[in-house]
């Protein structure tokens, strides 16, 4: 994919700057959601088609790769690849961001304060649970 510019912010954007890719991110990192219907029933009620062509978009970027189902040759199973787990940290502080400006959302206490003391250990820790 061709770039925009220089700039290392507008290349991320380029890959996770819709209203929806880091939704999905967060999904498979967080929540362990790992096929098309799992992911399809996220709160955010994502359309179909939307949640197609950001599957297909994040895949062809490297973010996520899609395997047949063992159980289940029908089905799909989505998994991070190692760029997509790089994306942690990045989300990691999207929460601390929110935690601050917006405390009233559901965010475990145990999280904010651990990324307060031991940032780099949460991440750690994490991204092994992730990776497992």
């Amino acid at each position: 994919m061709p770039t925009r510019s220089q700039c290392p912010i507008s290349n991320v954007l380029d890959h996770v700057g819709d209203k929806w890719s880091l939704l999905i991110i967060r999904d498979l990192m967080f929540f362990g959601k790992h096929t098309y219907s799992d992911l399809q029933n996220s709160d955010e009620k994502m359309a179909t088609n939307i949640l197609s062509s950001r599957l297909e978009k994040l895949e062809g970027d490297g973010l996520i790769s899609k395997q047949l189902d063992p159980k289940d040759k029908r089905k799909k199973i989505y998994r991070l690849t190692n760029a997509g787990v790089d994306m942690l940290p990045i989300l990691v502080e999207m929460i601390i961001w929110s935690s601050k400006y917006a405390p009233d959302l559901n965010i475990p206490n145990e999280l904010i304060d651990r990324a307060q003391m031991d940032r780099a250990g949460l991440i750690e820790d994490l991204t092994q649970r992730i990776l497992q």
